[in-house]
């Protein structure tokens, strides 16, 4: 977690505005993606996947193919990447949060104007949620999305064995197709034809090219300065470098091959009107409870605009807050809200007249300094929420709202101080893994007969104040058992997990509700 500390804040322009370009709610029939498909797995975590899956993407693109990225599992960080190297928002595909026609609708529509989907596996190809089974791992997401796979092997000091590595991975699970293999970090080329030669005798599958140790072109750490890098475009020369590798080792004509052409459909359901909304042909102007009332018939047959906004939520959106889902911006969008973006690390204060708040993840504790010192902007977000603004705060968001960070070095920095206690950094994860969370009671999101699924990932410890404490705003289950967590308070949810609206989308209906309610108090309509 540890990152070089940044001078200026930064915002990340261009995300935003991006967010909903592919996820136009949709009227009637299947959604259909044409574009060819491919999963790039490795045998497990730092056999160099990512790198691959980057420098596949770069030579593609440079080909003239537009590619469409996607990540599978609940990481932040990847996407990134692949969004930076594409030009188009890459998203999540994770088959333990999300129903499996959930997670072929989120692939068609991302997809479907693309000439090829590139998606990075997660860990090991098997490995997820169940070491019984697929659940949850790049393997079951090759199979919902019927697609092919290349094998990423980490060839270093092996010649002959990596066909047994690899004829396993086929044997484990004979209905995955593994369509090609990619032999990483080779000593020569002299070595890379021994591992070729020997997997395509034993196993049956070309390996499509390979990638030279190289140390000055390791990929960088994944950490908080990965982001502000990427948006000011510091690491545009190391996709480049990446591009021209890939493109001398790699036969990408017969990667090409290898993906997968038949059309995949989905059912529009997620983002889809609901019945009795009429084809979206007509004139007159449908009303659908999912997409909220307002909404116009398009020009193209068959689509349906999104509703004209009906409230105003804010979004932090920065170097400091940047982890959401676009899912679970879009679906805020689709039930008819407008998302007003802003920097709280640039001092931006609270925008006006919102009738919510996104306080996403991030890594606030790199920018806690700045953030500690930004007097006015704390104060315009924490009078919004006393005020009773609808308020979701998820990780980072919630350590902000917090009375202090505290660094690894033991310096402490005020924060908003509407959760009594503080978060201490350590230098080791204090949680990682899926959680299935049960809300609360008085929470607005998500009741004590609801459940959500999402996942937690952060380094820091929340100690509670001793004088005065708030009740959890979930229960949440875990690997290891069962927990409360976060905190809740009049109109505020706040926890460490992340939570995927697209596991339970009556979260988004709920929230616009409460900033419906929230506006008309406001006004004294109620």
């Amino acid at each position: 977690m540890a990152a070089e500390q940044e001078k200026e804040p930064e915002t990340l322009s261009g995300t935003a505005e991006t967010s909903a370009v592919n996820f136009v709610p949709e009227a009637g029939g299947p959604i259909v993606s044409r574009a060819k498909r491919l999963l790039i797995a490795g045998t497990g975590s730092g056999v160099g996947k990512t790198t691959v899956t980057i420098g596949v993407m770069a030579a593609l693109k440079a080909r003239g193919l537009s590619v469409q990225g996607f990540k599978c599992g609940p990481d932040y960080i990847d996407p990134t990447y692949h969004t930076a190297v594409t030009g188009r928002l890459s998203r999540n595909l994770d088959s333990w949060m999300l129903p499996a026609d959930t997670v072929r609708e989120i692939y068609c529509r991302a997809s479907r104007d693309a000439d090829i989907a590139v998606i990075e596996g997660v860990m090991g190809f098997y490995d997820g949620k169940n070491p019984k089974t697929n659940e949850g791992s790049s393997a079951e997401i090759s199979l919902l999305l019927q697609c092919p796979v290349i094998l990423v092997v980490n060839c270093k000091s092996m010649a002959r064995s990596a066909a047994a590595i690899v004829k396993g991975f086929q044997l484990l699970d004979p209905r995955v197709r593994i369509a090609g293999v990619f032999a990483n970090m080779v000593g020569s080329e002299g070595h890379y034809r021994i591992v070729r030669d020997a997997i395509e005798q034993e196993c049956g599958v070309p390996v499509i090219g390979y990638m030279l140790r190289d140390e000055n072109l390791a990929m960088p750490e994944r950490h908080l300065g990965l982001v502000p890098s990427i948006g000011r475009g510091e690491l545009s020369p190391f996709f480049s470098q990446l591009a021209e590798r890939i493109t001398a080792h790699t036969d990408l004509e017969r990667l090409l091959q290898a993906a997968d052409t038949e059309p995949l459909k989905a059912p529009a359901r997620i983002f889809r009107p609901l019945e009795g909304d009429g084809g979206g042909t007509g004139s007159e102007a449908p009303r659908s409870p999912l997409i909220g009332a307002g909404a116009h018939a398009d020009a193209a047959p068959g689509k349906v605009r999104p509703p004209e906004p009906r409230v105003r939520i804010a979004v932090a959106k920065d170097a400091a807050f940047h982890f959401y889902y676009p899912e679970n911006l879009e679906l805020l969008q689709a039930y008819g809200a407008e998302l007003v973006y802003f920097s709280p690390l640039a001092g931006e204060k609270l925008p006006a007249d919102v009738d919510g708040l996104y306080l996403g993840g991030g890594f606030p504790e790199e920018f806690a300094e700045r953030l500690a010192e930004l007097q006015e902007m704390k104060r315009s977000i924490a009078e919004g929420i006393v005020s009773g603004l609808p308020t979701l705060a998820e990780c980072g968001g919630y350590m902000f709202l917090t009375d202090a960070i505290v660094d690894t070095s033991g310096r402490q920095y005020p924060m908003l101080g509407l959760v009594p206690g503080k978060v201490t950094m350590q230098t080791k994860l204090a949680a990682l893994g899926y959680r299935e969370a049960t809300g609360t009671e008085g929470n607005f999101l998500l009741g004590p007969g609801d459940t959500a699924r999402g996942h937690e990932f952060h380094y820091s410890v929340f100690e509670p104040a001793a004088s005065a404490t708030l009740p959890p705003a979930y229960k949440t289950k875990g690997m290891r058992g069962s927990k409360e967590e976060g905190a809740l308070k009049d109109s505020l949810v706040s926890g460490y997990t992340h939570l995927h609206f697209a596991s339970n989308p009556d979260m988004p209906r709920r929230w616009i509700e409460k900033c419906l309610l929230f506006r008309k108090m406001r006004e004294g309509l109620v």
